[in-house]
């Protein structure tokens, strides 16, 4: 096949090593241009070195380069992997960032207090707020320098992010990878104690959250089975509530981790404070909420020693890359499989692959332009999503509601409007009463003016 191009934006973070190791060891890939852009140039340009030793490792001649604009790593570029988290240039990703850290702190002020926040409530509006701003400049960029590229990305909140690509930023190949079903289908495999790849399954919902409406075992329904031993085992801490959840609806949760499950509920706005998070929570992570005011205070009062913490974790971000080597090659109900996806799709070879795209069609009682997580099967003009029915009617009543949440996060976004982003709030599902929702919105958005452009 011939050689692609394939651009990394916010190529320096620490999530391109396994993206680039994932690439060396695809032989359909092989030849080659990387380009890696990032905001923290130094931080490209020690990726670019991890690629090249990882290609030296494999054989496969791949090409890598660091890029300081954005232009230069989209200029032709076939395919293009992005994962940014809207808090400018971090070392540490977007989560143990000022700004994430106020997405957190402000509600929990509020009474609303979050585990992730990345996909649901205040803080994944606020990521989703900062967000979307950089991806519509990617589109901008990549309509004049690649408009025929595929956009794979990796951010949350995911469903905001490729809904704002195709609404507003005129790119319609836009495809979302993510893990959680694929720890779904490895977790009722390690139930039934057979192999994910022996079983059959269907699932209906959104990114991070989803019920399995069938699963199949060597062509027999094992559902039944699944949900007897479900329920005669103790789920660990962090799956107690996706548990329960799953005997009250008769379907099976499948990404049983609670702290993105808990998005979707208001169970953590109706505790007094956080160390009494239901679950276990409490326990185990309300002192987070502590720790993060000190650190924001600690910042604030010491640039020198936010200077030197700085400096330190580029430090152990280059130790952390000088040991990284080749993945062991997987199947793609294992793995988001980014690398062996691009490569389906540049050969035009039908695969089935798990992918976040707009629905059109693929569940019947939800909206075309909604984007789930479902299978998809490759060929050269990217992934078409696989029919798979109606989603229960409770499951429906989550959805329909999250995804006008999703749409009114990216409306807020685009147009840097605050009553629409108030509007999200209060349909969220950890909403307080519009006074207080008014002014929380305030809070959250003064913490990240920086980054708000367009609401200044």
């Amino acid at each position: 096949m011939p050689h692609k191009r394939i651009a990394c934006l916010g190529g320096g973070g620490l999530y391109f090593a396994g993206v680039l190791g994932d690439i060396a060891i695809t032989a359909g890939l092989a030849g080659s241009e990387i380009a890696i852009y990032d905001l923290d140039l130094e931080k490209a340009e020690l990726m670019a070195g991890l690629g090249k030793r990882l290609a030296g490792m494999s054989g496969t001649r791949l090409r890598f380069r660091a890029c300081a604009k954005l232009g230069d790593a989209l200029d032709d570029a076939d395919f293009v992997i992005a994962s940014i988290g809207g808090s400018g240039a971090t070392m540490g990703g977007v989560y143990g960032t000022d700004a994430h850290a106020a997405d957190l702190l402000i509600p929990s002020r509020y009474g609303i207090y979050q585990l992730v926040g990345d996909t649901g409530g205040p803080a994944g509006m606020m990521m989703g707020l900062r967000s979307v701003p950089a991806y519509l400049e990617f589109c901008r960029e990549m309509r004049k320098r690649c408009p025929d590229a595929v956009l794979l990305t990796h951010s949350n909140p995911m469903a905001v992010l490729c809904r704002a690509m195709i609404k507003y930023g005129g790119i319609e190949r836009v495809i979302g990878i993510c893990h959680g079903v694929q720890n779904g289908v490895m977790q009722v495999a390690e139930l039934l104690g057979v192999e994910p790849e022996q079983l059959d399954t269907v699932w209906i919902g959104t990114n991070h959250y989803y019920w399995f409406t069938r699963i199949r075992l060597n062509g027999k329904d094992v559902y039944p089975e699944v949900m007897r031993k479900a329920a005669a085992s103790k789920p660990p801490h962090g799956r107690q509530m996706s548990q329960l959840l799953s005997e009250a609806y008769g379907y099976r949760l499948v990404y049983q981790e609670d702290g993105h499950a808990l998005e979707f509920y208001p169970f953590l706005a109706q505790v007094s404070d956080a160390m009494e998070m239901p679950y276990g929570y409490g326990e185990s992570r309300g002192p987070r909420y502590a720790e993060l005011a000190r650190r924001r205070r600690r910042r604030k009062s010491s640039p020198q020693k936010e200077a030197a913490l700085r400096k330190q974790q580029f430090s152990e971000f280059a130790e952390r890359l000088d040991k990284c080597g080749l993945p062991v090659p997987t199947t793609p109900i294992r793995a988001e499989g980014t690398a062996g996806m691009i490569e389906a799709i540049a050969t035009g070879r039908r695969e089935v692959r798990i992918v976040n795209i707009p629905n059109k069609g693929v569940v019947s009682n939800l909206p075309d332009y909604a984007i789930l997580e479902v299978e998809g099967v490759t060929d050269t003009c990217g992934v078409r999503g696989i029919q798979v029915g109606e989603a229960p009617l409770s499951l429906m009543g989550i959805l329909q509601k999250r995804i006008a949440w999703q749409e009114l996060v990216v409306d807020a976004a685009a147009k840097g409007d605050r009553n629409l982003a108030l509007q999200a709030l209060l349909l969220d599902e950890m909403a307080i009463v519009p006074e207080q929702a008014k002014k929380m919105l305030d809070e959250l958005l003064a913490a990240s003016r920086g980054l708000l452009p367009q609401f200044a």
